[in-house]
C-alpha cells in the first residue's frame, strides 16, 4: 500500500527518513498529553489503511477500526499525502507501538485536538515572541574562536532571512539581545498569515527545536537541509565539544533526536499545506 511512501520522500529528501530515527522524543508543552517518554503498547492492529471522509478530509484505519485522537475525535488530516505518511507511521510500529517516535501522529492530534485552545493569531504571536530571543541573533564577546564561529556561520543565515524577507534583524552580544524593528515583526506576521492553523502547529514545533525563528525560516523554505539547521541550532555546543571532547555516544543520540523531530516538524508543515491530491492507482501494490 505505502508504494507512494518513496514519491513523497523524493519531494522532500531525507526529512521523511530522518523523521523514524529517534527512539525518544521530547515536546511543547502542549503535546505532552498525547506523546511521553513512557508511552508504549503492544500492537494491536494488522493492516493499516486511509480512507477519504466526508468534506473531502482522510482517515486513518487500524483494520476496521478509525483512529481517534486523544481527546476523543475521529483522527482526519486535510489531504492525502498527509494521511500516507501518518499511516506509514503507525504501518512501522513493530510488535510493540512506541508512540514517542511518532511525531507526524502527535502533531496531528495536537492540531486537532488543540489542547491550549490558541487560535492562528496566537500562534503567530508566540511564534514572533521567539524571534526577540532568536539563538542566532545573540552573540558572545569571547572566545575568539567562537566569535568568529557564530560569525561565519550564522551571518550567512541572517543576511539571507533579511534579504529574502526585506527585513532587519540584526545580532547583539548584549543580554538584552538585538531589538527587533517592528516593521519587522508586522511582515513576518503578514507571511504566517498565509499558513494555516495545521502548518504553523508544525512551525511553532519546529521553532521549539531549534529556538530560533530564522534557522526555522530557512529550513521550511528549504534555504538549509536538516542537518544543516540543527547543526547551526548547537553551535556553541558543538565547539564547546571540539574543544573538550563529549561522550560520543550521548552526543550521537541527542543528535539524532533534535533531527528527527525538527525532520518530522518541517515534513508536517509542507504536507499539511500540501493541495494536491497522490493519485488513488499509487496506494495500490
Amino acid at each position: 500500500m505505502f508504494r507512494s511512501v518513496a514519491r513523497l520522500q523524493s519531494q522532500f529528501g531525507n526529512a521523511f527518513t530522518i523523521s523514524k530515527v529517534c527512539q525518544r522524543s521530547q515536546h511543547p508543552r502542549s503535546a505532552l498529553k498525547y506523546s511521553t517518554a513512557a508511552a508504549e503498547r503492544k500492537r494491536f492492529y494488522q493492516d493499516v489503511s486511509i480512507s477519504q471522509g466526508e468534506g473531502g478530509v482522510y482517515e486513518i484505519n487500524l483494520d476496521r477500526r478509525k483512529l481517534k485522537t486523544p481527546g476523543g475525535k475521529l483522527f482526519t488530516v486535510p489531504n492525502e499525502a498527509l494521511a500516507i505518511a501518518v499511516a506509514t507511521e503507525w504501518d512501522a510500529q513493530r510488535d510493540t507501538l512506541k508512540f514517542y517516535t511518532m511525531h507526524l501522529t502527535t502533531l496531528c492530534n495536537t492540531a486537532l485536538d488543540n489542547p491550549t485552545q490558541r487560535n492562528s493569531d496566537q500562534m503567530i504571536n508566540a511564534a514572533l515572541k521567539f524571534l526577540e530571543t532568536d539563538t542566532v541573533c545573540y552573540r558572545v564577546d569571547e572566545p575568539h574562536g567562537l566569535v568568529e564561529l557564530q560569525k561565519n556561520e550564522w551571518d550567512p543565515v541572517l543576511h539571507w532571512i533579511e534579504n529574502r524577507y526585506n527585513v532587519t534583524i540584526g545580532s547583539s552580544s548584549s543580554i538584552l539581545g538585538p531589538e527587533i524593528p517592528e516593521a519587522t515583526k508586522d511582515t513576518f506576521r503578514q507571511h504566517l498569515n498565509s499558513y494555516t492553523f495545521w502548518s504553523l502547529t508544525g512551525l511553532e514545533y519546529v521553532i521549539t527545536q531549534l529556538k530560533s525563528v530564522v534557522l526555522s525560516m530557512g529550513l521550511i523554505d528549504r534555504q538549509l537541509c536538516v542537518e544543516r539547521a540543527v547543526l547551526l541550532s548547537r553551535l556553541e555546543e558543538e565547539y564547546q565539544i571540539r574543544r573538550w571532547g563529549n561522550v560520543e555516544w550521548a552526543h550521537d543520540y541527542d543528535m539524532y533526536e533534535l533531527r528527527a523531530r525538527t525532520a518530522a516538524g518541517a515534513l508536517f508543515v509542507h504536507l499539511s499545506s500540501e493541495s494536491s491530491t497522490v493519485k488513488r492507482k499509487l496506494l495500490q501494490d
